[in-house]
């Protein structure tokens, strides 16, 4: 343990437990990182600061975005999950994270029933969540009442959005996209949800806030699939889109050469024959990116075949 006049490092070997002790003893959490795999968090009480961390030695979250650096990547379902915060398990789809720029995790709650989350934000670029399985009930800053998400819903979270989960379904499976990859979880003591409601015209850093409703959106013809239009290109103001694609009239879906940064791709259900550097078979929970300026098909889709699909503009 290091120490000045207000503030204390403390330095853990087993970080879970450290962090549940320093909370029993009444100590409040203010900052935690990374979501996937806490090792560093700040908590206060009466005037004193204690940065807790098992990895002293690890860099802190930038000020800035990391350089792009873009890969192939095909990540299949069954690799190992690890308990990350609040207790939801998170699968890392992009292990490179593409040179610190992004990160994609498949997230897990087995037991379902309240969450342990509090009100919190994130200072980040761009942040998309796809339900998967289940079910999930959430509450955003000036979003109204808390809201129930079922399997292909999705939220774009603006930087800078108060918000919390609430409770969740047995068995909830999502998806999380963020950009950055390394960025901290903010508690707000001060902020109870729900606080109303602003209206649309609301911007968080530049963004607004968008709740995707899958029952509600129609399909369109889409490069020989069909897609559902997110509404996520007009909310993040062109940074990034989001589309669910599924099976069209055309064997083939053939997608040109993206000309920004991510291209993502989730397979939600059913199953597909991905063609980029080889071809590779993929099933429900397989995830894939391919590098920008190249371009890339799927055949054999399944009749069941659903996939989500994320890019994103050049972020500078």
């Amino acid at each position: 343990m290091t120490q000045s006049p207000n503030a204390l490092e403390l330095v853990c070997a087993d970080f879970k437990a450290a962090l549940d002790l320093l909370r029993r003893l009444g100590m409040r959490l203010d900052v935690i990182y990374p979501a996937d795999d806490p090792h560093d968090a700040i908590l206060t009480q009466d005037g004193i600061s204690v940065r807790l961390t098992s990895r002293p030695d690890a860099p802190p979250p930038s000020d800035g975005l990391p350089a792009f650096r873009p890969e192939f990547v095909v990540t299949h379902a069954g690799t190992a999950s690890g308990e990350g915060r609040a207790g939801m398990h998170y699968r890392d789809l992009i292990p490179s994270r593409l040179g610190g720029r992004y990160i994609a995790s498949h997230i897990a709650i087995a037991e379902g029933g309240p969450v342990a989350d509090w009100v919190h934000f994130h200072r980040i670029a761009v942040q998309l969540i796809c339900v998967r399985k289940g079910w999930v009930r959430v509450v955003y800053e000036d979003q109204g009442a808390p809201f129930v998400m079922a399997a292909g819903d999705m939220v774009l979270q603006p930087p800078g959005i108060r918000h919390r989960v609430l409770e969740s379904s047995p068995g909830l499976e999502v998806v999380e996209i963020t950009c950055p990859a390394l960025h901290e979880t903010f508690a707000d003591h001060d902020m109870a949800l729900p606080n109303g409601e602003a209206g649309p015209a609301r911007l968080f850093g530049g963004q607004h806030f968008l709740h995707h409703v899958a029952a509600n959106a129609p399909w369109i013809a889409w490069h020989g699939a069909e897609a559902q239009v997110t509404g996520v290109r007009d909310a993040t103001g062109g940074i990034a889109e989001a589309r669910i694609l599924r099976r069209g009239v055309l064997p083939v879906i053939a997608m040109p050469a993206h000309d920004g940064e991510l291209v993502f791709g989730f397979v939600l259900e059913g199953s597909v024959r991905l063609d980029h550097c080889g071809d590779h078979p993929l099933g429900p929970a397989d995830s894939f990116v391919i590098p920008p300026g190249e371009a890339w098909n799927m055949s054999e889709m399944s009749r069941d075949f659903r996939l989500l699909l994320v890019t994103t503009g050049s972020l500078g």
